[in-house]
């Protein structure tokens, strides 16, 4: 028995090309949208990590300011540094800060308290770096290590509050004040545009 030769036939070229068409239509769609869940799963890990980041900064700072030490540190000229000091910008050189202070040292792993530390925090090149010094008296002359804890900053703001309940610029203050502010605010502006506050009571 002999097929039908409209059964026997193959694909013409029209189709052949037609189906193509399809075809590629479908990968392109499908790349496209492979190609938009991808950015945007990158996009949501990039701004995961940032504001991963920025709690862990917030939450460092807590825990230091409540480690506050009205400790000053004898500087390498024998010159005494306040045990806090806060100024609006850092000048740019190695061991330079914007708020820099005494703290506790807490405790080694086996329970041991640890000396006392100076650390202080700073803006440079749009990052939120962490000093730590070696040594408590002379440190502002010790190299300290820096850690970068943010990047993507374009302010690093500070003011502290004083024991008259007035907002200063600087610490220590132009108007005589106690040794330590009763908080700071500080104010992260990211380039990305979000404007972040938080208050941190010393006392």
């Amino acid at each position: 028995m002999s097929i039908p030769t409209k059964l026997a036939r193959g694909f013409t070229l029209i189709e052949l090309l037609v189906a193509l068409f399809v075809f590629s239509i479908l990968a392109i769609t499908a790349y496209r949208g492979l190609n938009s869940v991808t950015q945007t799963r990158t996009h949501i890990d990039k701004e995961t990590r940032k504001w991963q980041a920025l709690e862990r900064f917030f939450a460092r700072l807590d825990g230091e300011t409540a480690q506050v030490l009205q400790r000053p540190v004898r500087t390498a000229n024998g010159a005494e540094a306040p045990a806090w000091v806060g100024s609006p910008s850092a000048t740019g050189s190695l061991e330079d800060a914007q708020l820099v202070f005494t703290r506790n040292g807490g405790f080694d792993a086996e329970g041991a308290p640890l000396p006392p530390q100076r650390i202080g925090y700073r803006l440079r090149q749009d990052k939120l770096e962490l000093l730590r010094w070696t040594a408590l008296d002379s440190a502002p002359y010790n190299e300290p290590t820096v850690d970068a804890l943010v990047e993507g900053v374009s302010e690093f703001n500070l003011r502290f509050l004083s024991s008259r309940m007035a907002w200063e610029m600087q610490w220590p203050p132009l108007i005589s004040d106690a040794a330590l502010p009763k908080g700071v605010e500080v104010e992260l502006i990211l380039k990305s545009g979000e404007k972040l506050t938080r208050f941190f009571s010393l006392r």
